[in-house]
């Protein structure tokens, strides 16, 4: 069954569009949910229109929630809306009143891709009792005060003319760094916290420009002891990949 509409959230305080997936056919039992978080240029219908999703989750045992969130990487913005609060904290409680979910973290699962990768990394690390898996796909901004410094030292020419103004929007005018959007610190405090921390499973397709910063990434984790599962296999930073990507973590987790 597929769901499309929209939920008024307090917090963003405005209508925002979601869209729900859910097997077929509903048992009379809380189902484990999976936050399917939308990349860059995509929305709450994106992963519904690119990818095989509709057919994984027809016999599957998870309802899908699939948000939208702008171009706005899942932060609490400086000039704009509060993104991460809505998706981490207000989204659950909706889905949990509205859908018959479990409230388990075992049964709770944030996943995504490229921007939704990182957003879904940076939920699961900020928010580690909320979640038993965590899910991202040729994640950006894995080393964001590195790409931040650069950006401040060199400019963002060749960025486009969006992305410069989408990071002044979040960053503020002087693209500040905070360990609230960093995912390493993020991943140091959660790993310091009395919270066991989600299952990590990242992938990345070896001819994406990303490639490198996983690599680099899952060093720092292993360096602070904590362990996340890497797959990865020839392909680039497109839907062919994600798709790739979202059927092997369904099957290996028992989505």
């Amino acid at each position: 069954m597929r769901l499309s509409g929209t939920v008024y959230s307090n917090v963003l305080e405005m209508d925002t569009d979601i869209t729900i997936i859910t097997p077929n056919d509903l048992k009379d039992e809380p189902y484990q949910v999976v936050y399917l978080l939308h990349g860059l240029c995509g929305n709450n219908k994106t992963w519904l229109d690119y990818t095989m999703l509709p057919f994984y989750a027809e016999h599957g045992r998870s309802i899908y929630v699939l948000p939208e969130v702008g171009r706005s990487f899942y932060a609490d913005m400086q000039y704009g809306q509060r993104y991460f609060t809505y998706i981490a904290d207000e989204l659950p409680v909706i889905v949990r009143n509205v859908f018959r979910v479990s409230a388990d973290r075992d049964h709770t699962v944030i996943l995504g891709g490229s921007m939704g990768g990182y957003g879904a990394l940076k939920c699961a690390l900020s928010r580690p009792e909320q979640y038993g898996l965590c899910g991202a796909f040729s994640s950006c901004c894995l080393l964001l005060r590195e790409g931040l410094d650069d950006a401040r030292e060199h400019g963002m020419d060749g960025w486009g003319v969006q992305m410069p103004r989408d990071f002044a929007a979040i960053f503020g005018d002087d693209l500040t760094w905070t360990p609230e959007n960093d995912l390493l610190a993020l991943a140091e405090r959660a790993k310091a916290s009395d919270s066991p921390l989600p299952t990590l499973y990242l992938t990345c397709g070896r001819q994406d420009g990303f490639y490198p910063d996983h690599e680099r990434f899952l060093q720092s984790l292993a360096e602070l002891g904590i362990d996340a599962a890497f797959e990865n296999w020839d392909g680039v930073h497109d839907f062919p990949y994600f798709n790739e990507a979202l059927r092997r973590t369904i099957e290996r987790f028992s989505l």
